[in-house]
């Protein structure tokens, strides 16, 4: 029985993909990254595709329908991608409708002339690679901790 050359078997569900380097996973400063800011790069991730790296959002807006509820973990993530390299912001948004466009260091930067200026030469591509992991949070200070501190007499200086 012959096969039919325009039916083929599919090798992967239907539909588009994220294409991350294994670079990216494997860098010191993707293993520094919290789990919402490693969330936050695949949803921003999902957005590429051919011609739009410069042009991806991760506006409270946008990324509220796919589950971020909170605007502070959004704007913590995305601070960590942004210092970590993984992000370059290409526009920065402003109140009242103007949101900001981010571009993912891993692929190249598809020039558009609605960037910021100087954004497309300040761009870098593989910055995540350049710099040292990021550094760990410091921990919240412990309850005990805490009254320590709050028990110590408070000094104040003289006039």
């Amino acid at each position: 029985m012959r096969k039919d050359p325009k039916r083929r078997e599919p090798g992967r569900d239907a539909g588009g993909f994220v294409a991350l380097p294994w670079t990216v996973p494997d860098c010191p400063a993707y293993q520094a990254l919290t789990m919402h800011a490693r969330a936050l790069l695949l949803e921003i991730a999902r957005q590429y595709v051919r011609d739009n790296n410069g042009r991806l959002l991760a506006s409270r807006a946008y990324m509220a329908p796919r589950g971020w509820k909170s605007a502070d973990m959004l704007t913590k993530a995305k601070r960590e991608l942004l210092d970590g390299g993984f992000i370059f912001e290409t526009v920065r948004g402003h109140r009242p409708h103007k949101a900001s466009w981010y571009a993912l260091t891993w692929q190249a930067l598809d020039n558009h002339p609605g960037f910021d200026p100087g954004a497309s030469a300040a761009f870098k591509r593989s910055a995540y690679l350049s710099g040292e992991p990021l550094p760990m949070p410091k921990p919240k200070p412990t309850r005990e901790e805490l009254y320590r501190k709050w028990d110590q007499p408070k000094t104040r200086a003289l006039d």
